[in-house]
């Protein structure tokens, strides 16, 4: 009679562990797209800094509030900001692969109002940025940019 119930043992283990994981949870293999709106202020002078913050949507619905910042030495000068940028990530998973650090290079020339796109990259996952801002920049420049969770 024992091996009769270790059937429904199993089946009771199966539905105890699936509620277990979280709703946002995506199936292996599975990508999903998420978008970053941010705000960020740099000044450069052969080291170039940027810092900012941002939130990070998926389209499972989750979100993440995040701080942005960025370090880099090439022949830069200027100071600008950018207000309501936007990022799109690719090969994401879950939320928390958006974190880490990226590999930047960055070509730029602005005066006044000035826009600029990049592409960054980090392991498997992509993250294009676009927006517009104002200041002067000039310069180009290597480093990397780095997303981390905001408490």
């Amino acid at each position: 009679m024992k091996t009769r119930y270790l059937p429904i043992l199993g089946l009771v283990s199966v539905f105890a562990v699936s509620a277990m994981v979280p709703r946002y949870a995506i199936a292996a293999g599975s990508t999903m797209q998420c978008k970053m709106r941010f705000n960020t202020k740099s000044w450069s002078a052969i080291y170039k800094q940027m810092n900012g913050t941002g939130v990070v949507t998926c389209a499972n619905g989750t979100s993440m509030r995040v701080k942005i910042s960025a370090e880099s030495v090439g022949l830069t000068a200027g100071k600008s900001r950018i207000i309501n940028g936007v990022g799109t990530f690719t090969d994401v998973r879950t939320i928390d692969d958006v974190l880490g650090s990226y590999a930047q290079g960055e070509a730029n020339a602005g005066l006044v109002n000035s826009g600029s796109v990049q592409v960054l990259t980090k392991g498997t996952v992509s993250l294009e940025l676009s927006g517009s801002g104002q200041g002067i920049d000039l310069g180009v420049s290597v480093g990397k940019f780095t997303i981390s969770r905001l408490n």
